[in-house]
């Protein structure tokens, strides 16, 4: 972005907090725990980055629905496409076929993350037209080489 980022969050009553040059507890900035066992990580408290849909230093709620799911694309700025697998169960053969759905989650800068990882996302109100998601973990993918199942 080419504009002065600022946290929108911190206002006058702070202003011995922003005279202080060191971000974290006890610096200028703000962030807040999202609850549900989640951890706030350490670049969120300690970074510098200004993120207004970042569910820990944002103003976005995650409330409704927790899922899992491995990531497929991080080729949009601050998005992932995530792929879940599942099963569906046809009753006429009496058997599961395999199905997926892709499902785009806002990436926060506090985390880095990489094709194959597995990430946790939370949903919260609609960021854009088809984001409905944030990032709230991410399980780096064990190694790089030799074969392994999937998921099934």
């Amino acid at each position: 972005e080419k504009s002065f980022q600022k946290q929108p969050m911190i206002r006058g009553v702070h202003e011995k907090l922003i005279s202080k040059k060191t971000p974290g507890k006890n610096g200028s900035r703000w962030y807040k725990n999202v609850g549900l066992g989640i951890r706030t990580p350490k670049e969120a408290i300690d970074g510098t980055y200004i993120d207004k849909k970042c569910p820990f230093t944002g103003n976005v709620a995650i409330r409704g629905r927790i899922l899992t799911g491995v990531v497929r694309s991080t080729k949009m700025k601050r998005t992932i496409v995530i792929r879940r697998d599942y099963l569906h169960f046809v009753t006429k053969y009496q058997r599961y076929e395999k199905r997926h759905k892709n499902l785009s989650a806002h990436l926060s800068p506090a985390f880095r993350c990489a094709d194959g990882d597995t990430v946790v996302v939370g949903q919260c109100r609609p960021l854009s037209k088809t984001v409905r998601f944030n990032v709230l973990k991410v399980i780096p993918v064990a190694q790089k080489g030799g074969k392994s199942f999937g998921k099934f």
